[in-house]
């Protein structure tokens, strides 16, 4: 076999074990940083907060990853660094370990600050594996990767309740046990990436070229950012304020209001492992008409409903919200390819800094007027997915052959 048909070979093999273990360390990485908002309540009792602080808590980490991302994945572009996932983590576990001791807020905000390095890294090198793995089904790749996320996201409010709920702030140090595994599986996937995923993302690039005006694809990515906006914005909404909008309106306990946002983020798990393959399937414009434009009758409604539908149009709204993501940054990317790194910084970046604005505007928004006027106004913001309509198609629908399928890295 000639070296030009190996690369072939090689860039349409789908390594699922490297797939799996990326996934896996998004679900750990995931998971602590949503002991986060897990932990709000009793942070917010501990020290006397208001909502304006816990607003800027998750600005303050959330920011921070916002601006590393993108030029983490810049520089990963031109100069690929294997080993840099492990790394990245480190500073995670230096953060749980600093946040189970902190005594004051300004030591808090200096923890969830160093979380946030571990995540900016992350994020956009994870992705970048993720592709290098994919063999091609890019919205497949992108789903695995993120759903392990989400997983860990939805998993995180359990965890909190078994710990800090149960034990107090210094339980988040057990946490940092979860950050030790996966500096090892990171340490492994590094050693991958170094030997066999650089060549598979150099042969993925010479078929991503779509010949679209340089005017068009600035104004797609407009567009795409402004869908992440929308998206983010209504999903601070949720992950930062649910807890408190249920024990408010309905008068759940702490733990019992917990369940539901765990409910909540499964469903986002669940939306996010389906949007990438219908995106491979279907067209990812298609996904993303859906999933943005397609909830707005369910937001407009949930305000206005009792405990019983509250679950149901959560877990509704969660599916089809979360569907988008994938499908998003896989558009992104063969909007620009050969720049994976920068665009996987970039549009996780920007949804964490916009997790990490909505947070701050609505927990101010909350103090001025209450809890339930927040989930009116936000009920409105999946209208602006009426932009995906100037998207362009790119992409085919469908894969042209069948992948060979590789379980070994």
């Amino acid at each position: 076999m000639t070296n030009s048909a190996t690369a072939r070979q090689v860039a349409h093999d789908t390594t699922f074990a490297v797939l799996f273990a990326i996934s896996f360390s998004h679900l750990l990485n995931d998971m602590m940083q949503s002991l986060l908002p897990a932990i709000y309540p009793s942070l917010k009792a501990d020290f006397h907060l208001s909502f304006t602080q816990i607003g800027i808590i998750t600005l303050v980490n959330q920011i921070t990853a916002s601006l590393l991302q993108p030029a983490v994945g810049h520089f990963s572009d031109l100069k690929p660094r294997p080993y840099s996932l492990a790394t990245g983590m480190v500073a995670t576990l230096i953060g749980l370990v600093l946040l189970s001791v902190a005594g004051s807020y300004a030591m808090i905000l200096f923890s969830v600050m160093m979380i946030g390095v571990g995540s900016a890294v992350f994020h956009p090198e994870s992705s970048r594996v993720a592709r290098m793995a994919s063999g091609g089904r890019h919205g497949l790749a992108q789903s695995l990767f993120q759903v392990g996320g989400n997983t860990g996201s939805a998993l995180g409010p359990l965890l909190a309740a078994a710990l800090v709920a149960s034990y107090g702030q210094r339980s988040v140090a057990w946490a940092g046990g979860l950050a030790l595994l996966a500096i090892l599986i990171l340490y492994n996937v590094g050693t991958w990436y170094k030997h066999h995923g650089l060549a598979r993302l150099r042969g993925h690039r010479a078929h991503d070229a779509h010949g679209l005006p340089r005017g068009k694809v600035m104004l797609s990515m407009g567009i795409l950012l402004m869908l992440i906006f929308s998206k983010y914005f209504y999903l601070a909404s949720i992950t930062n304020y649910y807890t408190f909008y249920l024990i408010h309106t309905f008068h759940l306990s702490v733990r019992s209001a917990q369940v539901h946002l765990f409910i909540f983020l499964a469903a986002v798990a669940a939306g996010t492992l389906a949007g990438g393959p219908l995106g491979d399937k279907f067209g990812r414009k298609y996904v993303i008409w859906l999933s943005i434009l397609g909830i707005l009758p369910f937001t407009l409604v949930l305000p206005y409903a009792n405990l019983f539908w509250t679950s149901i149009l959560s877990i509704i709204i969660g599916m089809g919200v979360a569907s988008a993501f994938p499908a998003i940054v896989v558009y992104a990317q063969e909007l620009l390819p050969g720049r994976v790194g920068m665009i996987s910084g970039l549009f996780f970046g920007f949804s964490f800094g916009m997790g990490g604005i909505g947070a701050a505007v609505l927990g101010w928004l909350a103090d001025q007027t209450d809890i339930t006027f927040v989930y009116k106004v936000c009920a409105f913001l999946p209208a602006i997915g009426l932009l995906t309509m100037f998207l362009p198609n790119i992409g085919s629908h469908k894969r042209s052959a069948v992948p060979v399928v590789d379980l070994e890295p």
